[in-house]
């Protein structure tokens, strides 16, 4: 069978998740997919610009009740050619009325009816209101409907990404084990992030595409808004310092649209803001005034389905010592500056961007960035084929707090110890910062009491200037090599 699909847009990078819709399509039975992930990170656009056409197409809508997400459904099930369908009333109904549509379609001729019916309901959490019956119709219709039969591939889609892998990917009711495929769309790499940009045609060198990264992560729509006869920097206050600024409310907008009781959500991402390496749970609990219970457990596995926190464990640590970290860039970015809306807001980031402050921010994130492409890292250090686990670390050195926020420990007995820096030239490594990190080997080697080789690999934008201190670097990796 031939794939048809339509690209007005091109789809950047979604190699996968295009193999795998195209599998689907190809294949001689129903299939049954789940796509989910952080909201604007492309989800709809992958699927309305993957297929050609759809036998069925509706969305939920945001914060209404089940009356006017039936209501949309009908209309839907209206235009689409069941225009003398009598209107649901239930959700069972709604999907026996999905069924009829789909058999009438298929005694037809036209095109869209040649081959799989592809029926993609979006946004359901918005659609499974409290107390519907949404779920159980659902399930109904897949087990008793579609999936006896071998042109139907149903796509379901949630920007509520702990909702979608409680009640659908981890169902333990009519849906568990249902699903034939299961997608998690991830915000762009870097190098797909030059790829958007270069169709956008917006001009941009590497070192500002990873300063957008640093403020917008790898976002589609954020990155859409951006205009391509700005600089990033007016680009940046436009979007979000500039009264009426398209971003400036994103924030709040998008953990609402996500979470009920969302500031509590807000809470923990404010404190988790505010420490670059991460916070335990009674550092969190203590930061947004949340007892330490099954309640902020809820809060910290949410946050973590959808991406936008990471747990993680410092080296030797156990897993009752787990730290969480925040990893989405935009709240981040959004907790950091949120309070400077007024202060210079038509030029505030142009203004921004030439103080000592501003390496400073920009140095906590680009050490997150490279966390984020530890694969290319990987890649250049020659160990994409060695089984290797990624920390952080930290302890104390001679009365004093030190820290190593990207460590690589390796199956061939050797830890990669990873110093991040963001500079506008090579970088120089100068005596007392020679000295630091040898006494952060010590304290590491000390405190873990490891037999593995330490090395100290250096991520840089430009490089090194060489000098004899340089020499002590055993590998590095450039800004250049995140982008493969």
């Amino acid at each position: 069978m031939t794939i048809t699909t339509t690209m007005p847009m091109p789809i950047i990078g979604r190699d996968k998740e295009k193999r795998i819709l195209g599998n689907c399509l190809e294949s001689n039975k129903s299939e049954f997919v789940a796509i989910y992930g952080r909201r604007r990170v492309g989800k709809t656009f992958l699927v309305k610009e993957f297929f050609n056409d759809f036998s069925f197409y509706t969305t939920g809508i945001s914060g209404d009740g089940k009356k006017s997400q039936l209501a949309a459904w009908n209309n839907e099930i209206h235009g689409s050619g069941g225009k003398d369908i009598p209107p649901a009333n239930n959700w069972f109904q709604a999907f026996e009325n999905l069924n009829l549509l789909i058999e009438r379609q298929s005694k037809s001729n036209t095109k869209i009816n040649q081959g799989k019916k592809v029926i993609f309901l979006d946004e359901i959490p918005w659609m499974a209101t409290m107390h519907s019956d949404f779920l159980p119709g659902l399930d109904y219709f897949w087990n008793r409907r579609a999936s006896s039969r071998k042109d139907i591939l149903l796509i379901i889609c949630g920007s509520a990404a702990s909702w979608m892998t409680d009640k659908i990917i981890n169902s333990s009711g009519g849906l568990h084990n249902r699903l034939t495929r299961q997608i998690l769309i991830e915000p762009f790499t870097l190098k797909e992030c030059e790829q958007y940009f270069e169709s956008r045609r917006i001009p941009m060198t590497r070192y500002q595409m990873a300063e957008s990264y640093m403020i917008f992560g790898g976002i589609p729509y954020y990155l859409s808004l951006m205009e391509p006869h700005l600089s990033l920097y007016q680009n940046v206050d436009e979007m979000y310092f500039t009264q009426g600024a398209p971003l400036r409310y994103e924030f709040i907008n998008l953990y609402r649209s996500l979470y009920k009781n969302a500031e509590n959500y807000i809470s923990v991402i404010e404190a988790l803001g505010q420490k670059g390496i991460g916070l335990t749970r009674k550092e969190i609990s203590a930061g947004s005034n949340i007892s330490d219970g099954g309640g902020l457990s809820k809060i910290l596995n949410d946050l973590s389905v959808s991406g936008f926190i990471r747990e993680y464990k410092s080296y030797g640590q156990k897993k009752r010592d787990s730290l969480y970290q925040l990893v989405d860039f935009f709240s981040l970015f959004d907790v950091r500056f949120r309070g400077k809306h007024d202060e210079y807001a038509e030029d505030y980031w142009l203004r921004f961007a030439s103080t000592p402050a501003y390496f400073s921010w920009s140095g906590i994130s680009f050490e997150k960035l490279c966390l984020l492409h530890i694969n290319q890292i990987r890649k250049k250090l020659g160990i994409s084929g060695v089984l290797t686990s990624v920390f952080s670390w930290r302890g104390i050195y001679d009365g004093k707090g030190a820290q190593v926020d990207l460590v690589i420990d390796r199956s061939d007995n050797i830890i990669n110890l990873c110093e991040a820096k963001f500079t506008s030239k090579p970088f120089l490594i100068e005596k007392r910062y020679s000295e630091s990190m040898r006494n952060k080997k010590t304290a590491f080697s000390n405190s873990t009491k490891t037999r593995k080789v330490l090395q100290t690999t250096m991520i840089t934008t430009y490089g090194m200037q060489r000098n004899a201190y340089s020499a002590e670097i055993t590998s590095d990796v450039l800004l250049n090599d995140l982008f493969e």
